[in-house]
């Protein structure tokens, strides 16, 4: 029986920002992956001088790529800072690699990046798993977080409310990718229009990231000593009860709900998201 093809996971269209881009190369993993990594600024400062005066670093959602961020990416610039951000591993222009796919690992991933750039540290903005990476980033790595916004994360699968069939849409990609790598597709069907197997065998895959992780006890949050920023929309897909055990474990922390919005944070309230990015900077120093 022939399935129905998948459909497209994540986000259509690549946008770029207004601001000027000033770095765009890959960097490689151990593993393998190669992330698709960039650097946005004003034209009055150097790329040195951007990644030496306290860069952001933006993190995006699963299925998306650091366009998530354009209109954020612009209001800070605006404000005199450099931001870096990367396509996730398997998401945007960033290939995978060979490592199980956990939010542990895409936090190293970050870290990589930092290294290639020769950042010491970076106030962190993470949106969805983005957020996600930012807890991590300020838990396990914190000589090389200056502070954080986790907007729309969660700490355990339970923490969302499932929109969606997840589950389903696991098994449909890979009854896909089976079907198109057998021997019964019938010659009516040009493959090459549709859905590939490895795209499908990669949606899947990040979805089922979701359905199993993160597994992060709110416990280990209270070793996170930078200032810190959990942020969600009043309509968000995470519980709020996720929210408030994400704030109350974080010493310090604020909680910002955004009214009128969603889930999708970066793109319904941009101003809200650079705003409290822009206030961390501030507590920092």
């Amino acid at each position: 029986m022939q399935p129905i093809p998948p459909a497209p996971y994540g986000h259509s269209s690549y946008a770029r920002p207004t601001t000027p881009v000033r770095y765009a190369q890959r960097i490689d993993t151990p593993d393998g992956a190669s992330l698709a990594a960039f650097v946005y600024g004003p034209e009055d400062k150097s790329l040195r001088e951007l990644l030496a005066s306290d860069p952001v670093l933006a993190l995006h959602g699963n299925g998306g790529s650091h366009a998530t961020f354009v209109k954020v990416i612009d209001r800070l610039s605006s404000a005199g800072l450099g931001v870096i951000a990367f396509d996730s591993r398997a998401q945007g222009q960033s290939t995978r690699g060979s490592a199980p796919l956990t939010y542990e690992l895409m936090a190293a991933d970050a870290v990589t990046v930092l290294d290639a750039l020769g950042v010491t540290a970076a106030h962190v903005v993470g949106h969805s798993d983005g957020g996600i990476e930012a807890l991590l980033l300020a838990r396990d790595h914190a000589n090389r977080t200056l502070s954080i916004v986790a907007g729309g994360a969660n700490l355990t699968p339970e923490g969302v409310v499932d929109e969606w069939d997840m589950e389903g849409s696991v098994a449909a990609n890979h009854r896909w990718e089976q079907w198109t790598l057998g021997s019964d597709v019938p010659e009516e069907i040009d493959l090459s229009l549709l859905p590939s197997a490895a795209d499908a065998h990669r949606s899947a895959e990040l979805l089922q990231l979701m359905i199993d992780e993160p597994n992060i006890d709110a416990v280990s949050l209270a070793s996170i000593a930078c200032p810190a920023c959990v942020l969600v929309g009043e309509h968000d897909c995470i519980t709020q009860e996720e929210t408030r055990a994400i704030a109350g474990a974080i010493p310090g922390a604020r909680l910002v709900v955004v009214p009128n919005v969603g889930h999708s944070l970066p793109r319904q309230a941009p101003d809200s998201v650079a705003c409290q990015v822009l206030i961390n900077t501030l507590l920092a120093h």
